[in-house]
């Protein structure tokens, strides 16, 4: 969730020059921070005879006081993804600004087949204590991102990256979706001026370079939401873009090699989720949900 008007970026700080402020206890916490995982004992569903595999990529807005109060009940979010999955294909889904207990109800609808993996935000104070984030409301439990997929989950490890010293703590996720064999990623990024302490310094790039480190160059599909404009003339935070992401790996929504421009995927008119793979794009589709200021990002791919 962001504001609808374009956030100003300040790069005093550049990534390099920001090592050395952070903690060793903040890193410590985010090595140490465990993926909660679940999952239905029934048998998966047969991987697809076509040898595709739809993920999509979508910021519930669950939270409400993000900025998220007029988006939509719970029950309405969780209708939405449903339709994501019976109306446009999607096998596995990377999701931010979720509740656990909202994700759970979710997999339980979608069948005793479906697997989740969540990891909770946290805020950190100046005293450096860590406090999870809750969603409001009775059983909708923490908010987070997860990954909700079709079939099988393995590997499923929280990626340690930079965080704000006093904030809010966002992190990645990664796990190998083991019918296709495809190793996924949700990543949610820390907005502009996204550390109370040090509002100037700047965090995606360092972000950024932990995701690209974490996945394979192949059989992968990573994304999620970057609160980042597309790398370009105009996007004053252009340099925070690893030049891997685009030349190793192709986004969703990139109409040739060296393009950088694509629909837009947040109501202000910016594209800020996204979704990269090493594999055979088929079919990238943008899809207004009407539950969150996030539209929903679908890449088909050719997995075998």
């Amino acid at each position: 969730m962001i504001p609808a008007v374009r956030p100003s970026v300040r790069s005093d700080v550049r990534g390099r020059g920001l090592t050395g402020a952070i903690t060793a206890s903040v890193l410590l916490a985010l090595v140490v921070t465990a993926a909660v995982v679940r999952s239905a004992t029934s048998p998966p569903p047969a991987h697809s005879a076509d040898r595709t595999l739809t993920v999509a990529t979508w910021n519930m807005c669950g939270i409400k006081r993000w900025n998220c109060s007029n988006t939509g009940s719970p029950a309405a979010k969780t209708s939405a993804l449903g339709r994501l999955v019976t109306a446009d294909g999607a096998r596995v889904l990377l999701l931010q600004e979720a509740c656990s207990g909202d994700l759970e109800a979710a997999r339980k609808g979608l069948g005793r087949s479906w697997h989740l993996a969540f990891r909770a935000y946290s805020t950190r104070d100046r005293a450096g204590r860590t406090t999870p984030v809750r969603c409001a409301g009775d059983s909708r439990g923490s908010a987070g991102f997860a990954v909700l997929s079709a079939y099988p989950l393995t590997s499923v490890r929280a990626v340690p990256s930079r965080q704000p010293s006093v904030g809010l703590q966002r992190g990645i996720l990664c796990a190998t979706v083991r019918a296709p064999d495809v190793r996924v990623c949700d990543a949610h990024l820390t907005l502009p001026d996204g550390d109370a302490a040090h509002p100037s310094w700047e965090y995606r790039d360092d972000q950024l370079k932990a995701l690209v480190a974490a996945v394979p160059k192949q059989r992968t599909v990573f994304g999620g939401d970057f609160n980042l404009d597309p790398p370009g003339a105009r996007n004053p935070a252009a340099w925070v873009w690893p030049s891997v992401a685009y030349r190793t790996y192709r986004e969703c929504d990139q109409a040739s090699p060296s393009s950088r421009t694509a629909r837009a995927t947040h109501t202000s008119g910016h594209k800020l989720d996204y979704l990269f793979t090493g594999l055979p794009r088929l079919a990238c589709t943008v899809r207004d949900t009407g539950k969150s200021d996030h539209r929903a990002l679908l890449l088909k791919v050719r997995t075998g």
